[in-house]
């Protein structure tokens, strides 16, 4: 993770909005908390303007800019929506972009407690996003592939994070997933990083999703591990029953993923209790809990699906 050199203030932002949209420069700007490869400050009630701080961040905020503008009139839940284009200048040497807001709190910060409404929310938001993709829609670089092929990260997660006491368990939903079938159908539109930060909650339930920058078109079990990684314990049956598209071999895709992406998190909050540059201290309590959904799905349905 290669952060900006350039030192990203209230007053940079102002600066930036007089030069290239003054009509904007009068609404109030105040930082807030989250983002990984983009800082995020919020402009008035309605926008919020993200800053690249990453040496990747720009490509990524391009395709968010290109294709959010195709997705978002048929996705059922807000998503952010770009509204103006800032160029690099002498002040800023990336593009930056000013999207719209999605309302409530991140689920890293909070909770879901209408389980049985967020998974239908959710199977209604990933049914309506998973369609077949254009022949120009982007391909993914560090994700998307079989899980056989992220045994690698799976393992570096593993050996980090791994309490001794689970290690035969995950290794199972792992393993698992490994030998079940690759995706036969065509490359469907996929969100690919469906986490508890790229998600907002608002009372109770899922109110938003955000932060398409690893969008790509490919096997939606990407975004199915959110049935363990973002909804809480029991929902996921309930989850794809509503979602109704999946099958077996896409289930056992999807929950080894989740099993990674738990340890993924789970990595991320250790960074961030030992002060490391990346870490989330609020991602490591809910990369615990998610492995703990994955497990106990596990355990109660050992031949589920």
């Amino acid at each position: 993770m290669t952060h900006s050199e350039t030192e990203i203030t209230s007053g940079l932002i102002y600066d930036l909005l007089q030069e290239q949209h003054p009509d904007l420069a009068g609404l109030t700007i105040r930082e807030v908390a989250g983002g990984w490869g983009n800082q995020m400050w919020r402009l008035g009630d309605e926008l919020a303007v993200r800053m690249p701080r990453t040496e990747n961040a720009p490509d990524l905020q391009r395709k968010e800019c290109r294709w959010l503008p195709v997705l978002a009139p048929r996705l059922p839940l807000p998503v952010p929506n770009p509204v103006r284009i800032g160029e690099p200048s002498a002040r800023f040497p990336k593009p930056w972009a000013i999207m719209t807001w999605v309302p409530g709190e991140a689920l890293d910060y909070t909770s879901i407690s209408r389980g049985d409404h967020a998974a239908d929310t959710l199977a209604g938001f990933l049914r309506a996003l998973h369609v077949e993709a254009p022949a120009d829609a982007p391909i993914s670089e560090d994700r998307g592939d079989h899980p056989k092929k992220c045994t690698d990260g799976f393992d570096h997660f593993f050996h980090a994070v791994v309490p001794d006491d689970l290690a035969d368990d995950v290794r199972a939903v792992w393993d698992d997933a490994v030998t079940a079938p690759e995706w036969e159908g065509p490359p469907l539109w996929v969100h690919g990083d469906l986490h508890p930060a790229n998600v907002v909650v608002s009372d109770g339930t899922l109110s938003g999703v955000i932060d398409f920058g690893a969008m790509f078109a490919g096997d939606p079990a990407w975004d199915l591990a959110a049935a363990w990684v973002i909804l809480p314990a029991g929902a996921a049956s309930r989850f794809f029953d509503v979602y109704a598209h999946a099958d077996k071999a896409t289930i056992r895709r999807a929950r080894g993923l989740a099993a990674l992406k738990s340890l993924f998190l789970m990595l991320m909050g250790q960074n961030g209790d030992r002060g490391l540059p990346g870490g989330k201290p609020t991602w490591g309590p809910a990369g615990r809990a998610a492995l703990d959904r994955v497990l106990q799905s596990w355990y109660s349905s050992p031949h589920w699906p």
